[in-house]
């Protein structure tokens, strides 16, 4: 597939990002989240049961050898649960949905050393840390009061959710255990620093409506295509490096950069395509899109409007310009040095 098509995709995913709803959701769950906390102390106890089990069940599976059959499959979401130890007696579990209760210990999960994916949505968990699960490869674990990133261990996740918590700063992600990690979403947290996400293989990382002040710490993410930063307080385009070789969408919308000359800061990063700014102070200067594209001539769509041909044939006068100016400038300082007589 070519690097336009891939461009294409990631677009059609990031117009489904951006749509007004995602503030809506967050909005409703935080009222959910809080509403949750006046009452909790009068929930009451509610263990998952067998004839819960019996109702959620489904997708019969050999196991084992082969020659025993069990269902691996299980739904025990918005049932108010409080408890799931009878998880422990269900070892071949390997999908596992409790999201949207009263949960604030997923230690029986830790069992299910079969697992593969894990929906834990909209319960009161204060931490993701579990036991290495080796099969695991998608964690959900959005909006709950999840303070920090530890210890999350597990070899073959690829997809990690931890939107809508309460992170601060981001730390345990060891990129030796953490290898084939490829999509982390952390939006809507009060994440103040970029600092901790050291994922060589990440491609995806959603880091909106946080508390950032700038990007740090990125350097190594070379397979990185897709960053969205929309809703930050970010004010500068320092922390963008050439090893970031593969980025090709940069959602910066709703950020606080005022100088347009900031742009120049993302002309080394040789792939980038999609860029949105909108909401930005520079976004209101008249020259706004021509000097997106002079400094970064392989942009194709700027916000959500692509560059026509004349605007790129435009762009490249004003870049030979811009280049005979500065060759005259450096011949003039050559001319203007004083002559220094032989020795």
């Amino acid at each position: 597939m070519s690097d336009e098509e891939d461009l294409d995709d990631i677009e059609a995913d990031q117009d489904d990002l951006e749509r007004e709803d995602d503030d809506k959701e967050m909005e409703e769950w935080e009222d959910y989240r809080k509403e949750g906390e006046e009452v909790s102390e009068e929930w009451m106890p509610t263990p998952l049961t067998e004839a819960m089990m019996k109702e959620g069940l489904s997708l019969l599976c050999k196991t084992g050898s082969g020659l025993a059959h069990a269902y691996v499959k299980l739904e025990a979401k918005d049932r108010d649960l409080t408890d799931i130890n009878l998880l422990r007696s269900y070892i071949h579990l390997r999908y596992v949905d409790v999201s949207e209760n009263h949960l604030t210990d997923l230690s029986p999960i830790n069992v299910l050393t079969h697992l593969l994916w894990l929906k834990a949505d909209g319960n009161q968990l204060r931490s993701a840390r579990l036991n290495e699960l080796p099969y695991l490869q998608i964690a959900s674990f959005s909006y709950n009061q999840i303070m920090d990133t530890e210890g999350i261990i597990h070899p073959r996740l690829v997809s990690l959710d931890l939107k809508g918590n309460r992170i601060h700063h981001v730390s345990g992600l060891d990129p030796e255990k953490l290898t084939n990690l490829h999509t982390l979403e952390l939006r809507g947290n009060q994440i103040e620093s970029t600092l901790g996400i050291s994922l060589p293989k990440l491609k995806n990382l959603f880091l909106a409506q946080n508390m950032l002040k700038k990007v740090e710490g990125l350097e190594n993410l070379s397979n990185l295509t897709t960053l969205h930063l929309r809703d930050n307080q970010i004010e500068t385009l320092d922390g963008f490096s050439k090893e970031m070789k593969s980025l090709q969408y940069l959602n910066l919308r709703s950020n606080m950069i005022t100088d347009l000359g900031e742009l120049a800061k993302l002309r080394d990063l040789p792939k980038l395509r999609a860029l949105v700014l909108l909401d930005n102070p520079c976004a209101d200067e008249t020259d706004y899109r021509q000097e997106a594209l002079v400094q970064m001539a392989y942009l194709e769509r700027l916000d959500k409007e692509f560059f026509e041909d004349e605007d790129r044939a435009e762009a490249e006068e004003i870049r030979q310009r811009l280049k005979e100016e500065q060759e005259q400038e450096q011949d003039v300082d050559h001319d203007m040095e004083p002559y220094q007589p032989p020795a």
